[in-house]
């Protein structure tokens, strides 16, 4: 008998076992949408989630059941994915690309661009900053674009894998303003990372730096625009009063404007000495797993005085445009409220502050990002020089300017 209870409970047991570990039913959706959107399908059921039992209507909800009912499904969102990833949604939640929207849509020349650029069809702007998280209203207008994750775990089979290789980051982060790919890739990182692929072990990769350990944050010491309050050196502090003052930041006399919310509300710069240093040393400590403390700390230190020397340059071109909207020379179009304004970036009404903008979105840009990537000559003849040529061509702009209104008197 007491053999039998044994037999008895082991085949319960191996009945109740076989049950949970049982591949999942397939769902009502597959068989619809194997018709209507055949690669999701696929996508879906070559992914991880599909084979862990994670269903179509665990993302989006089981009120659409018929072609014409569509928008009934809902689409995902970071609460979505939390309720498995909890920890790298919250991490998300309190990086930078979760306030890529905000970052995006809060500068001036936004409103100035046709939908089909910044809105819903994500052909401009918005493809990218759709990443960052939209307002409760924004939800409603935007229907796609909701589930940041599948930014980088695209859809529909999300893989870690993907996420986890550097050519998932070119989409958004190469091109114009910030071609972080392209002086990776051409570093002499991006270059071994190239050569020996995923086995190999002595190149980083856009997240052996900026994720590590996972770490969904994102966060820079120097931030997208490389500004940082306060600075010890008064030169250079000085320069960087010049710089917040044509973003709109600071106003003439040097106080705060209520875009200096917006800045903080993008994390787009480092506000206090503790925030950048803690940043800072956190990039030392992922330097020095394959260099020495002290040739890391040398390496970022030489970075931050290529930000001082450029921004040195722009200043003064800023001084000069200044110089001829105090001079009346150049007039403040009626519905700005600071000018120059870089932010309204080519919306600028005038080619000496088209060559502004330039100075501040590209060459800049592209002179303090290709020195902490490592890319010489990114830093040097796509960032550095333009910025001295174009400088000079701001001088030379604003004579032929004064000239032109004197000729008038």
């Amino acid at each position: 008998m007491k053999f039998l209870r044994f037999v008895s409970v082991m085949g319960l047991v191996l009945l109740f076992g076989s049950m949970a570990f049982a591949a999942p039913a397939k769902s009502a959706c597959i068989d619809c949408h194997k018709k209507v959107t055949p690669g999701i399908v696929q996508q879906h059921l070559e992914g991880k989630m599909s084979k862990k039992g994670v269903d179509c209507s665990s993302c989006h909800g089981s009120e659409h059941k018929k072609s014409d009912d569509s928008r009934l499904a809902k689409m995902p969102t970071p609460e979505t994915c939390s309720g498995c990833h909890k920890k790298q949604t919250d991490q998300f939640k309190a990086g930078k690309h979760n306030l890529a929207w905000i970052a995006a849509s809060a500068m001036p020349m936004w409103a100035h661009q046709p939908k089909a650029v910044v809105g819903e069809g994500y052909k401009g702007c918005s493809s990218c900053h759709k990443i960052g998280v939209k307002s409760d209203t924004e939800k409603g207008t935007y229907r796609y674009g909701g589930a940041q994750c599948d930014s980088c775990h695209t859809r529909h089979s999300f893989k870690k894998s993907e996420a986890q290789d550097p050519r998932a980051c070119q989409t958004c982060h190469m091109g114009f303003d910030h071609p972080q790919w392209e002086m990776y890739s051409t570093s002499k990182h991006g270059t071994i990372w190239q050569i020996e692929g995923k086995v190999g072990k002595r190149a980083p990769t856009c997240q052996t730096c900026h994720m590590s350990g996972g770490d969904h944050n994102v966060i820079t010491s120097w931030g997208f625009l490389a500004l940082r309050l306060p600075e010890n050196d008064a030169d250079w502090m000085n320069d960087r009063v010049t710089i917040l003052q044509a973003l709109g930041v600071l106003d003439d006399k040097g106080n705060p404007t209520p875009r200096l919310d917006v800045v903080k509300a993008g994390r787009v710069a480092r506000l206090t000495k503790e925030e950048f240093q803690k940043e800072r040393d956190k990039m030392i400590g992922i330097c020095s797993q394959c260099h020495g403390v002290a040739y890391s700390k040398q390496q970022l230190e030489a970075g931050d005085m290529v930000v001082k020397d450029v921004d040195k340059i722009l200043a003064e071109a800023i001084r000069i445009v200044q110089g001829l909207y105090k001079d009346n020379i150049l007039q403040k179009p009626a519905n700005w409220t600071f000018a120059p304004d870089l932010l309204q970036f080519y919306e600028a009404k005038s080619s000496v502050e088209q060559d502004l903008y330039l100075m501040f979105l590209e060459y800049r840009m592209r002179t303090f990002e290709g020195a902490f990537h490592m890319n010489p000559d990114y830093m040097h003849w796509y960032g550095w020089a333009p910025m001295k040529e174009t400088l000079q061509k701001v001088k030379d702009e604003a004579e032929k300017l004064r000239a032109e209104k004197s000729a008038k008197k």
